[in-house]
């Protein structure tokens, strides 16, 4: 088949090798143009490696990205991980049209932050979809969708490299082989069943600790890597990307107030919340590096008695 692939980053670049890999042609490679001083992405430079013809418009919407999309004559688009918009005069310019990834199950978790969430949540199932792109934000018909489970201290970072990641590029080969096939069916999803999630950025990654601890728990794993769920001591912002949970199992078990420092260790300290505590074990000070929350605690950044979020 001859495909276009539309994309960005790690994602996109994996996304061209597997088909590439398979034998199929590539007949371009859309992606955004980077920002002044930034490095060239991973699609770009595997496409420019491979001999390809690389596309860099600030809009999708411009006549000239139309009309590079038409002059390629392809079977069909390719979608993975793209940001700028692409509306329908661009995405049906394939024989057969184009096909996007999404890394939720349509119609839940629609947006941009749609892996962190269900982690943020709670949920235990996750999953990905490839659909048609609509003017409208993730509303497209499904074509195909993969599940899988999340474990109860699985993080961002391993749900999406070591499932959603390599999940999806597959996916991506294995829906294009039946729309091309034409043995696809499209599904209309079922809008009484949709949510919207906006991006999970450093307001919503701020640690509450007087939340429940499962909830704090999840906030920190479902923001590890990345944004980083975060408090703040003395006033200075310090961001946590590893911990435990320790639940209270039964009447007597408190220990510490809210927010306090109840135990400072070698390797970790623990801060008291609501149904239990957390014991933090990986943090990032505010300008300083990754470091052992033990590390930090001993160069005085954080002692028992100590209150988190003031």
């Amino acid at each position: 088949m001859k495909v276009v692939i539309i994309g960005q980053q790690d994602f996109g670049k994996s996304a061209l090798e597997a088909f590439l890999k398979r034998g199929d042609t590539v007949a371009a490679v859309f992606c955004a143009p980077e920002k002044a001083g930034g490095k060239p992405d991973p699609l770009k430079t595997a496409a420019l490696e491979a001999g390809l013809a690389v596309h860099q418009f600030p809009s999708l919407k411009s006549p000239e990205a139309e009309a590079a999309m038409r002059a390629l004559d392809a079977d069909i688009g390719i979608m993975a991980y793209v940001l700028q918009f692409a509306p329908q005069s661009f995405v049906n310019i394939p024989r057969l049209g184009t096909i996007q990834y999404h890394p939720s199950l349509l119609p839940l978790y629609r947006g941009p932050s749609s892996i962190n969430w269900p982690i943020i949540r709670g949920d235990t199932r996750t999953g990905l979809t490839i659909f048609r792109p609509t003017d409208g934000l993730d509303e497209g018909p499904v074509i195909l969708q993969k599940t899988c489970e999340i474990g109860p201290d699985e993080t961002i970072g391993e749900v999406y490299f070591n499932k959603l990641y390599p999940m999806g590029v597959a996916a991506m080969v294995e829906a294009a082989d039946l729309v091309v096939g034409g043995r696809h069916v499209e599904t209309v999803q079922d809008e009484s069943r949709a949510t919207y999630e906006g991006w999970c950025r450093e307001a919503e990654a701020r640690i509450n600790w007087a939340n429940h601890v499962d909830q704090v728990y999840n906030l920190i794993r479902g923001c590890n890597p990345a944004p980083g769920a975060w408090t703040t001591v003395n006033g200075r912002k310090l961001q946590i990307f590893e911990a435990r949970r320790h639940p209270y199992r039964r009447f007597g078990d408190t220990v510490g107030k809210v927010g306090e420092v109840t135990e400072v260790t070698a390797d970790s300290f623990k801060v008291g919340c609501q149904g239990g505590r957390i014991e933090v074990l990986r943090v990032k000070p505010d300008e300083g590096r990754k470091c052992g929350a033990g590390e930090f605690a001993a160069a005085g950044g954080v002692a028992a008695g100590a209150f988190l979020g003031t």
